[in-house]
């Protein structure tokens, strides 16, 4: 399966692209979130918040799992855990 990169639903601050960023990377979400921030405010913040809105644009929002359950409205008796 190819690996995509998404917003995170659970790791998000504002909106969950740093938390994506993490998850796709396999790194701790605070570590780029830390990196971001230190560079945002080198850069004199106007194009790191404009990166960002980019981001939040741009990077679409992880789908949500729905259950078969609630889609067909009969339960799974398979024992599947």
């Amino acid at each position: 399966m190819t690996k995509q990169l998404f917003r995170s639903r659970t790791n998000k601050v504002f909106a969950g692209v740093m938390g994506g960023l993490g998850e796709y990377f396999d790194v701790d979400p605070a570590a780029i979130r830390l990196i971001y921030t230190i560079l945002t405010v080198f850069t004199g913040f106007v194009p790191g918040i404009i990166t960002y809105v980019f981001a939040i644009l741009i990077v679409p929002s992880r789908p949500t799992v729905v259950s078969a359950e609630h889609v067909t409205g009969v339960k799974d008796d398979s024992g599947a855990v």
